[in-house]
Order: C-alpha cells, then sequence, then structure tokens
C-alpha cells in the first residue's frame, strides 16, 4: 500500500490509454495502476495487455478474466429482465461498465489509489456509468477522464506517443467508435452521425448478412429459474450459452439493431449494434415467460422489465431502485423453467415450440375439443359482475344526456 499517490486508469491497451499511463503521470504527479478485464470483448490477450501497460509506465498491472463473472451476475440479470432499453437495444456498455468499476475500486483499495481514471468523452453515457458506480461502491474515491479533464485529445496522443517512444502499434484508424463486449457490439460515429446514411457491411462483426442466410437452424434451449442451461441437450454454462448463441443467431444476421437513441446526457445519437445471442437468448426467455407466469404478475413484470432498462441505461445498476426491481425479477423466476424450440433464419428468431413442467397452460381449459374442463356458462355471470362498474356508469351518462352516441341512420 502506498500513501494514496497512486491513480487507477481503466486500461484498454490501444492509444487512448496507453498514452493516459505516461500523461497522467506527468500532469499530476501520480504514479497509475493500469486494470484491464476480458469481458469476452476479443481482440489481444490480457498479458499482451499488461506487457503493454508496464512498458508505457505502470507501476502496476492489474488483469482479470471476468468473462464468467460478467455472464453470469450481469447479462444473465439482463437475460431475465428481458432487458431491451426503447424496446429494441439490449444492454451491452451499460451492464459492462458496473462490472468494471467494482475491479476498478478494488484494485485502488488494493494498490492504494484514491483517484479512478477512464477513457470517456465528456458527452457520452459512460462517464456517467463509471463516475455513478464510483460513487456508490466507495464515495471516497475521486474520478478524472484525461479526455474530457487534461485535454488529451487525438492530436496530442499521437504527438505524445511519437515524443515519448511509446510502443504502440498505430494502424489504420477505424471511422467507428466500438465497444463490444460477450453480450453485444455497440458502433457509433462517423459516416453513421448522419441518419439518412445507410450502414455499410463493413460496420458489422458478430452477424453475417442476414439477406444470404445459410439453411435454417433450429434450436432447442432449456431454462432452470430463467437461466439457459442445456442447448441442444448439452449443459451449458451462461458463458457458453450466449457465445453459442452468439454463433449460430449471428450466422443468421440475428441481432441487429439501429436506433435513434436518447442518451442519458440528454442529446439523441444514431447507434448500431450487434447481439444476436443476447436477441435470441432473450426472444426465448420472453416466450417460455409466456407459459409460465401469472397473469397479473405477468404485466407487472412487462412494465418492471421496462424500468429496469432504463435505469440501468442511466447508470443507476447499483441503485436502491435497481436492488428492489431485482428482488422482484428474480422472485418471478422460480418457475420459468422449461424448453424452448426456436427456428433461426434470414435474420429472425422464431419460436416454434415450447414446454414446461411448470407451466400455467392447460391444454384441456384451452382446447375447443371435447373433454373441454372449461365451465362456459360460468362466464355469464363473470361478465355481468366484471362488467358492472361500466354499466352502472353508462346509466349514469344516459341519464344526464352524454351517453354514447349511436348512429341513426338505418342499416341497408
Amino acid at each position: 500500500m502506498s500513501d494514496k499517490n497512486r491513480i487507477v486508469l481503466a486500461y484498454s491497451g490501444g492509444l487512448d490509454t496507453s498514452v493516459a499511463i505516461p500523461y497522467l503521470k506527468d500532469r499530476t504527479g501520480k504514479d497509475v495502476v493500469a486494470v484491464s478485464l476480458d469481458v469476452g470483448q476479443g481482440g489481444e490477450s490480457l498479458e499482451t495487455i499488461k506487457e503493454r501497460a508496464l512498458a508505457c509506465g505502470a507501476v502496476e498491472s492489474y488483469i482479470v478474466d471476468a468473462r464468467d463473472e460478467f455472464a453470469n451476475e450481469y447479462c444473465m440479470q439482463a437475460l431475465k429482465a428481458n432487458a431491451m432499453y426503447e424496446g429494441v437495444y439490449p444492454l451491452v456498455s451499460a451492464i459492462s461498465r458496473p462490472l468494471i468499476t467494482k475491479h476498478l475500486v478494488r484494485a485502488a483499495h488494493q494498490f492504494g489509489a484514491d483517484t479512478i481514471a477512464h477513457g470517456c468523452t465528456g458527452k457520452g453515457n459512460d462517464q456517467v456509468r463509471f463516475e455513478v458506480s464510483i460513487q456508490s461502491i466507495d464515495p471516497e474515491l475521486k474520478a478524472i477522464s484525461p479526455i474530457r479533464d487534461l485535454s488529451l485529445t487525438r492530436d496530442v496522443e499521437i504527438a505524445y506517443a511519437n515524443e515519448h517512444d511509446l510502443p504502440i502499434v498505430q494502424t489504420e484508424k477505424s471511422p467507428f467508435s466500438i465497444d463490444q463486449n460477450v453480450w453485444g457490439r455497440a458502433i457509433e460515429t462517423g459516416f453513421l452521425e448522419d441518419p439518412w446514411n445507410a450502414p455499410t457491411k463493413d460496420c458489422y462483426s458478430y452477424t453475417d448478412d442476414p439477406d444470404f442466410p445459410p439453411v435454417e437452424d433450429e434450436v432447442v434451449i432449456e431454462f432452470k429459474e430463467g437461466v439457459p442451461v442445456k442447448i441442444d441437450g448439452r449443459e451449458v454454462t451462461p458463458l457458453q450459452a450466449i457465445e453459442e448463441m452468439n454463433r449460430r443467431a449471428g450466422a443468421q444476421g440475428i441481432g441487429r439493431v439501429d436506433l435513434i437513441e436518447d442518451r442519458l446526457v440528454g442529446i439523441k445519437s444514431r447507434e448500431l449494434y450487434e447481439a444476436p445471442g443476447a436477441i435470441a437468448l432473450i426472444t426465448a426467455h420472453e416466450e417460455l415467460e409466456n407459459m409460465c407466469l401469472e397473469r397479473e404478475q405477468h404485466r407487472i413484470k412487462r412494465g418492471i422489465d421496462k424500468r429496469w432498462a432504463e435505469l440501468v441505461y442511466d447508470a443507476q445498476w447499483f441503485s436502491p431502485a435497481v436492488h428492489s426491481l431485482n428482488a422482484f425479477i428474480n422472485d418471478t423466476q422460480r418457475y420459468v423453467s422449461g424448453e424452448i424450440r426456436m427456428v433461426m433464419h434470414g435474420g429472425r428468431a422464431v419460436v416454434v415450440g415450447r414446454r414446461s413442467d411448470s407451466s400455467l397452460y392447460d391444454y384441456n381449459l384451452a382446447t375447443y375439443d371435447s373433454g373441454d374442463t372449461f365451465d362456459q356458462n360460468a362466464s355469464n355471470g363473470f361478465i355481468e359482475i366484471y362488467g358492472l362498474p361500466t354499466k352502472v356508469a353508462a346509466a349514469r351518462d344516459v341519464r344526464f344526456g352524454n351517453g354514447i352516441e349511436v348512429p341513426q341512420n338505418d342499416v341497408e
């Protein structure tokens, strides 16, 4: 431990955060501890990233393979909540930032830092997600963004890297800003900032063109209490389930989203997303809930799911509100167990079969064939009682001349 004269940096291994290591040291006088997590984003190994961080001047490099933790504790909670921001976007960055922040705070405690640095700009959502999460876990820690707070622009970065001979290989810069993990991929900026421009093929990585799909793919997903546990009869962990559905649904072009999005910071932005595994799993999970949740519970949960997605998008993962919503959501999953059969093809995942030992679907009540156990004669009294408030109110309207007008012309 030190005398708190250190900064913990969320380190990706790219130009921005590599330059930030010595730049923060120069501007603040504090040593930098680099923290890197694998949340299924692919790319370079953690060991390669660690070596680069140390070569750029970090006094410590803290690396974590957090793929299973992310899948088990964050992706599965999003799945149970059927989390789709604005009805279409399965949260990608919004659910990874709280996990990354937990490890940033852990590193700050371990290595004696009083400040956490991140590479976010001053107009995005992630700066809020990181800093609100930091405040939620340890209110004593400070936060800083070199780009936002220390004028570390792209031209300054390149000049600084060359001047200090940093071990960074600069490749041709992508026109897009991309964030990705095992749950999905977010793409923005460049020519996409004009909402009239259509996405091009090079925007996509997780999904193939849905207009030219391979043969249809039928999959059976088994859930236990809202969590996928088998695919086509083979046991899977949450991470394995996501990875397999990313591969299979992605090959069918499932999970592409093109959205004008309401950002937390008050502006609208144009975002592309790819989330083949997330979209396929949420589709299956929602259909199993249709079978297993009681009607009023299900209606309430749909509203809770929508609000959960909004709150988590808005940097509230650790808030009391989300904590309470999680308690309700998790309780609803008690009987969400069973199998969903789904056909994936040409950008669509369509449920074609479902079965569950805990289903509330009763064939004998639902059938119109002989053997029907539903007492249709009971409907007369039900309708009378159910419609009584409306009937009494309608009579009052008629009495005061405010009844519903009925066309007077004769029917031919």
